[in-house]
């Protein structure tokens, strides 16, 4: 190798983004699935059963489906993500969090594909299922699904 530089040696002219495409999606990703675990990481003080870990979650289908879904959205596999997103609506997903996210991606994918009145029901279907859904500020400024986000959840 020519200039003594380590191929691992970070370029400061290069953003971690570009440097490897995958890394924000895996991260986000990973977030995700962390997320699915909630409230759960205090220690079992009480007579309780045991708080469930992030294996003993995706072991359950709904939750599984979700992760699925998660992930092919990341992927842009949007015909994959919806019919995992689908599925785990209908097994049932455990948390109104979890339920509310499933139908916030399947509002987006809905908008995108033009099917403004899917993408409507699945916001308002959001908000019902966790009364403090609300989109992020990068969100409601989306071109696509902020202006129907802002209509149906004013």
């Amino acid at each position: 190798m020519s200039g003594g530089a380590h191929p691992a040696m970070h370029n400061p002219r290069q953003s971690p983004a570009r440097e490897r495409p995958g890394a924000i999606r895996r991260w986000l990703g990973l977030w995700t699935l962390l997320s699915l675990v909630g409230c759960n990481t205090l220690p079992n003080t009480a007579n309780t059963a045991p708080a469930k870990g992030l294996l003993d979650l995706l072991d359950q289908p709904a939750e599984r489906a979700l992760s699925d879904g998660i992930r092919a959205y990341d992927d842009a596999l949007y015909v994959r993500s919806e019919a995992a997103l689908r599925r785990a609506l209908a097994i049932g997903l455990a948390s109104s969090r979890d339920r509310a996210n499933a139908y916030k991606l399947l509002g987006f994918i809905t908008c995108t594909s033009e099917r403004i009145n899917e993408c409507e029901a699945a916001m308002l279907a959001a908000r019902a299922a966790d009364p403090a859904f609300a989109l992020s500020r990068s969100e409601t400024g989306h071109p696509v699904w902020g202006p129907v986000y802002r209509r149906v959840l004013p």
